[in-house]
């Protein structure tokens, strides 16, 4: 899996697929800080718990900070 153009390293089990929010969790993203692109396609923010991922896949991840 590439994450943010660089390579992530994931064990995926025997369905080749984990969720979304799984994967956010796991590289430490706070889910309600990102945006996410999935190959390319926006992932819509209410479905984030349901979008299954492929060890091939291409995430581009944006979080917001806070400041001013």
């Amino acid at each position: 899996m590439i994450v943010n153009g660089k390579p992530f390293e994931l064990e995926f089990g025997p369905s080749q697929t984990r969720l979304l929010a799984e994967v956010l969790a796991l590289a430490g993203y706070d889910l309600s800080q990102v945006a996410v692109l999935v190959n390319g396609q926006v992932a819509p923010k209410g479905q984030i718990g349901q979008i299954e991922v492929q060890k091939g896949d291409a995430l581009e991840i944006v979080s917001f900070v806070g400041g001013g």
